[in-house]
């Protein structure tokens, strides 16, 4: 058999694949003849044969393509193949990235995970067959399919509670792998199709009402949302430098908000323990993530490093930056004025996108998924708009939850997800993200928490909820 020019590959590079970007060739004890080579990330060499099989001491055959892979050392490895499979080699194996180079030394199925307890929507799409056509690609920055997945891998569920599974490492992610976000995306989104088109509306006029949530029940309201930079890893795959390059961009951008959304930044290695558990104990603040579906998916690495919270001087308008997403927006007060929370979102978030631009940087958005988010629960508009109300007999009405689900709202415990509800006081949202625009979410939240407010009231006076009970929206 012939060998053709082998290529060197340097262990963590995360240049781009076929990039024509090139590193200092490598000589790994060159011997007479040998041509230097090229990293694998660089286009591949049409030189002659670069290095014997024989001359290193630690060989892996891969048999799929014939790869021989000889390890130099501690941070690189040496790769030489038939001339035979230079063609294919070219066409599937992601060579920038170096994990996924060594896993294909093993089969699909040695390789495929065991879901047989798991209970998210990534385990439910993923087969073996779909496992072995994505496991060799990858994203330009070279995010793979094991990285997608493993958060799901890591986190079987809940029997009673679906999770996603899976996240993005950057924008093309959603494209290098739409075999299996494309039915994961269906299967979250209420059946939202390949073929569908996300719309957005941002303006707070076209919101009916909203403005007279009863003050007595509705402690307070919330809308939020996130935003992602473009050109830019997603947190579960960024760098420290990129991190570092959104936290400056962010703070440079939010300096310029103007009126009563002027404000200042707060780096979160700068705070005392003191500061950081009070901006917490306040919802205003982000804490250290805990959770393994984030730890796994890889979002508390370099923890505190380039994270922070920007906020206006009344605290009602606040910016977290380097969390799950580039950046979370969220507009809040006390009571239950929702309208006017909407407002100050709406024109914030536009302020915020015209400074990015303004920079020469734009969010991740596109006609299919709207706003690209980290996680695929989140893509399209990425609002949660909430509100915390007291709801001590309805909650306890055993059609409770069949009336959230027809409403499409969701609730949370006092404290958010995974706590449970004090004194009656849910945080009640809505539950889609894509395929309705921000207007309309707002709009489901303010007419379903209004509806649940009466019959709140019906249940304190001993009276029947039946005729309330609404349609399915």
């Amino acid at each position: 058999m012939h060998w053709e020019s082998g290529v060197a590959v340097e262990l963590g590079s995360h240049l781009a694949p076929h990039s024509t970007k090139t590193r200092p060739a490598l000589n790994p004890q060159q011997t007479p003849g040998h041509e230097r080579c090229h990293p694998l990330t660089a286009k591949l060499s049409d030189s002659p044969q670069c290095a014997h099989p024989a001359s290193f001491g630690r060989l892996i055959r891969t048999p799929e393509l014939g790869l021989v892979c000889s390890f130099l050392g501690r941070k690189r490895i040496f790769v030489s193949f038939p001339k035979e499979t230079k063609n294919k080699v070219n066409a599937i194996m992601p060579f920038g990235n170096t994990h996924n180079l060594l896993k294909m030394n093993y089969s699909a199925e040695q390789e495929y995970p065991d879901l047989s307890k798991h209970n998210n929507h990534m385990a439910k799409v993923l087969t073996s067959e779909m496992y072995e056509n994505l496991r060799d690609k990858q994203t330009p920055s070279g995010f793979t399919l094991d990285d997608v997945i493993q958060t799901g891998v890591d986190n079987p569920g809940h029997p009673f509670i679906m999770t996603v599974g899976c996240v993005a490492g950057d924008e093309e992610t959603y494209e290098v792998f739409k075999d299996l976000l494309d039915p994961v995306i269906e299967d979250r989104h209420g059946g939202y199709k390949p073929t569908d088109t996300h719309k957005t509306d941002l303006n707070p006029d076209n919101l009916q009402g909203g403005d007279d949530l009863d003050p007595d029940y509705v402690l307070s309201s919330r809308v939020r949302t996130g935003r992602s930079v473009r050109g830019f890893c997603l947190p579960p795959h960024c760098s420290r430098g990129e991190r570092r390059g959104i936290e400056k961009l962010s703070i440079e951008s939010l300096s310029a908000l103007e009126g009563d959304l002027n404000g200042k930044y707060y780096a979160l290695k700068d705070m005392t323990d003191e500061e950081q558990q009070q901006l917490i104990d306040d919802h205003f603040l982000f804490d250290k993530p805990v959770s393994p579906l984030l730890l796994a998916s890889g979002m508390g690495r370099d923890w505190p490093d380039a994270r922070g919270i920007w906020h206006n001087d009344n605290k009602t308008f606040l910016v977290w930056v380097n969390e799950e997403d580039h950046l979370r927006v969220i507009s809040m007060q006390k009571g239950g004025n929702m309208r006017e929370v909407f407002t100050r979102f709406c024109t914030g978030l536009t302020q915020i996108e015209s400074l990015f631009k303004d920079k020469g940087h734009e969010f991740m958005w596109n006609e299919h998924l709207g706003y690209v988010l980290t996680c695929p629960s989140n893509l399209g508009t990425g609002l949660r708009g909430g509100v915390h109300v007291k709801l001590p007999n309805l909650s306890k009405h055993e059609t409770f939850g069949e009336i959230l689900k027809r409403l499409r709202l969701q609730k949370r415990g006092t404290g958010g997800v995974d706590t449970a509800a004090v004194g009656g006081i849910f945080d009640i949202s809505n539950a889609d993200r894509l395929g309705f625009s921000e207007v309309e979410l707002v709009q489901m939240v303010v007419d379903g928490v209004k509806l649940l407010v009466d019959m709140e009231k019906h249940l304190e006076k001993g009276e029947s909820i039946d005729d309330l009970m609404p349609d399915q929206k």
